[in-house]
């Protein structure tokens, strides 16, 4: 009752198809559908015949239209089945940044433009999305240009090996960089195409090294009895010894798994005939027979078993399976996680993946803002030596008041004495306050230090010059009078003269204030690598 369909010439495949439906006996549903031309022409016309196809390799994205192919069922899954499973791995990493480099090729742009679908609205960024059709060297290096760290890949193994030549060019490896590509391709891939590239075998394994492929699951991982009473593992061992030495497939479980899937379609149907229909057979079904056609289709949508291949369920036609996650390590590749669709569960396996680096590449350059502060050591040590120089100051001070009336401490002028250390105080003072930088104190309080510390520094210096000055032109005016006549200069106009220089500072210090006050600003310095 199964029409075997394998044909992977268009003009044959048809041919076949529209004999045995001409010529042949009533069909129930057709098996099988590998190339994606010839598949996607038979599942389009599949609806006029009232006929379910079901493929056990179809991954072409394009079969998953039901609008276009409502009676087409695949027990493969999809190759847009992986983006899913990439979205996943993105967030459990925690990679927010991505680019794209796809082959211009309508296999890889569907699965592109479908991921940008599945990534919208997850808060990942697609920076940058690059395409190629011979020559990725270009796109590779505007990756690199747009700081892209984590490249999807979506090429065959030609390609890949171009693309890594390029990366290793443009230093796109190592502990900065995390690849993902298909992970479909053949063991051993690229000593197929090494020749075909300007890269050095070392060079081109140095670029690889690391990348993480991404496919469905040929077989379950899980140990535990399917439908057939089998486990999977049993499965392939008698798989492998009927085959001998023949060529293996890894569409041979979903294949398989297919034919469980139409006997228990068939079996579902069957029941639903006998509990509704005590008249009617599924032997009775013709092409035109649309009602018994539609209990095929309904009966395909409710499948729900385990396989050796891993919960065999459809969503709208779809396969929901397993991907698997490889990494490759020092020449091979390692499995290192699975992700399950029917539960959208991500499983890492433990201690397999390894990064170039100590950690997971991020996903940018990360750039911080730092504040270029005083060093603190620095700003310890001039703190202490001004105390010091505060304790001299005012070791002189109370030495200068205790002993002001002594002879010779009264001939020196106390009073400006004490102005000057006065004076060099406040400017020791000062030293503190310029210290204090934006990682001591709030925005608004410097602004407010600001002009404190200009005026205590402005203030202190001209108080300990200004009375210096004094009593050096107090000596001068005495010993300039060349009639050696008795000259008397009282401190008093000393400080008069003292006086009169703060109050020019005073002036200047206000009008400053008023006109154009001191305010905060950021000053922005060229970027630099964290070492």
């Amino acid at each position: 009752c199964l029409f075997l369909f394998f044909q992977c010439d268009n003009a044959k495949g048809l041919k076949a198809f529209y004999d045995a439906i001409k010529y042949g006996p009533n069909h129930l549903m057709v098996f099988g559908g590998v190339c994606a031309t010839v598949t996607s022409i038979i599942a389009e016309s599949l609806k006029g015949w009232n006929l379910v196809q079901l493929s056990f390799a179809a991954t072409t994205p394009e079969l998953a239209d039901k609008k276009k192919y409502p009676y087409f069922f695949r027990t493969v899954p999809s190759d847009n089945a992986v983006n899913p499973a990439i979205l996943k791995l993105l967030k459990y990493y925690q990679w927010k940044r991505v680019g794209t480099l796809t082959q211009d090729v309508q296999r890889f742009s569907e699965v592109r433009n479908d991921l940008t679908g599945v990534l919208y609205g997850e808060n990942i960024e697609i920076s940058d999305t690059e395409s190629f059709s011979n020559d990725p060297c270009t796109s590779v290096k505007k990756l690199k240009g747009n700081d892209v760290r984590i490249i999807l890949g979506q090429f065959d193994e030609e390609m890949a090996v171009k693309v890594f030549c390029c990366a290793y060019e443009e230093e796109m490896y190592g502990s900065k960089y995390l690849w993902i590509i298909p992970g479909w391709y053949e063991n051993l891939w690229w000593e197929s195409w090494i020749n075909s590239s300007q890269c050095l075998s070392k060079n081109l394994l140095a670029a690889m090294e690391g990348y993480i492929g991404v496919d469905f699951e040929p077989l379950s991982s899980k140990m535990i009895k399917t439908i057939s009473g089998r486990t999977p593992q049993q499965y392939e061992k008698e798989y492998n010894a009927k085959r001998g030495d023949g060529q293996s497939s890894k569409f041979h479980g979903y294949a398989y798994d297919g034919i469980w899937v139409i006997a228990k379609t068939l079996q579902r149907a069957m029941k639903y005939l006998n509990a509704t229909n005590k008249h009617q057979k599924i032997e009775d079904f013709n092409y035109t027979n649309h009602k018994l056609g539609k209990i095929f289709l309904d009966a395909m949508n409710e499948t729900n078993f385990f396989g050796v291949t891993g919960q065999v369920v459809f969503r709208n036609g779809e396969r929901m399976g397993n991907i698997k996650f490889t990494q490759f390590q020092e020449r091979k590749e390692v499995k290192v996680g699975e992700y399950n669709a029917v539960a959208d569960t991500l499983e890492i396996i433990n201690n397999t993946i390894r990064f170039q680096g100590v950690e997971p590449p991020k996903d940018k350059t990360i750039i911080q803002e730092e504040l270029r502060k005083i060093s603190l050591p620095l700003y310890s040590i001039l703190s202490a030596l001004t105390i010091l120089g505060m304790i001299m100051a005012s070791a002189f001070l109370f030495f200068n008041i205790k002993n002001r009336n002594q002879k010779l401490i009264k001939m020196s002028s106390p009073y400006m004495n004490n102005l000057i250390i006065l004076g060099g105080m406040l400017s020791y003072a000062s030293i503190f306050l310029f210290g204090l930088d934006g990682s001591f104190v709030s925005e608004k309080t410097f602004e407010t230090l600001c002009t404190v510390r200009t005026w205590i520094l402005t203030v202190g210096y001209t108080t300990a010059f200004g009375a210096m000055f004094a009593k050096t032109w107090r000596v001068h005016a005495i010993f300039k009078n060349v009639k050696m006549k008795k000259k008397i200069i009282k401190d008093q106009k000393l400080l008069v003269i003292v006086g009169g220089m703060l109050l020019i500072d005073l002036c200047i210090l206000i009008c400053w204030q008023v006109v154009d006050p001191l305010r905060r600003t950021v000053e922005k310095y060229n970027m630099e690598v964290c070492p």
